[in-house]
């Protein structure tokens, strides 16, 4: 059994080696035209590469490896500076279950409304990231919790009154959501992320539909 290997090499090394190869291909002895057409192609192909190695291209949300690279940027700003800084997991009830019973094109299409509508519920300053199957990730920036349940309880109403059709078959959606605002106690990215995962389990087994918010400090 051929075990598959997967090289996660830094966007600066990418960058370098774009350019070297755009240098390379200005020295070749062949017509200017020529070279400008073929590092046009390299060019785009190396941005299409790049936007969807951060790109989940179901959703067109940020995908898991686009929120480590911005979490890590947004994490390190909050300690320094002590900047308001909210993360945010939701997930969808029972989205095993619309699987099961409706088959997984209808949780496709579930998934880009789900997206959708976080897109249309959060401001632009804020990033939404389709992170796991069900689940999605929000970094909510210079956002207390106290400002955060506003829009994560507008978000959550506006999903449980979602009117949803998918072969004729009329489809109730709700999703579960924990928050979790960084404080002077929380030391790594992995706590602050474990603090808000535990506030989304708290909301799925206490009933599913609700928000929850991590307040200690």
């Amino acid at each position: 059994m051929i075990e598959e290997v997967s090289f996660d090499f830094p966007d600066e090394l990418l960058d370098n080696i774009q350019q070297n190869i755009e240098h390379i291909i200005r020295t070749f002895d062949v017509p200017e035209e020529n070279k400008m057409e073929v590092i046009k192609q390299i060019n785009f192909m190396y941005s299409r590469t790049k936007y969807l190695s951060l790109t989940d291209e179901l959703t067109e949300l940020p995908n898991r490896r686009c929120f480590d690279n911005d979490f890590d940027k947004e994490f390190s700003r909050a300690q320094r500076y002590s900047n308001p800084l909210t993360l945010v997991m939701f997930d969808i009830d029972h989205f095993k279950k619309i699987n099961d019973t409706y088959g997984h094109q209808c949780g496709d299409f579930v998934l880009k409304q789900i997206a959708n509508s976080a897109l249309q519920t959060f401001r632009k300053t804020d990033t939404v990231y389709r992170t796991g199957g069900e689940e999605f990730t929000v970094i909510l920036t210079e956002t207390d919790i106290d400002q955060a349940i506003i829009p994560l309880e507008r978000f959550r109403k506006t999903i449980e009154t979602l009117d949803l059709t998918y072969n004729g078959q009329e489809i109730g959606v709700t999703v579960s959501i924990g928050a979790c605002q960084f404080n002077s106690s929380i030391k790594t990215k992995e706590e602050f992320i474990e603090k808000t995962d535990s506030s989304l389990y708290e909301a799925k087994n206490t009933g599913r539909n609700k928000t929850i918010l991590n307040t200690s400090l």
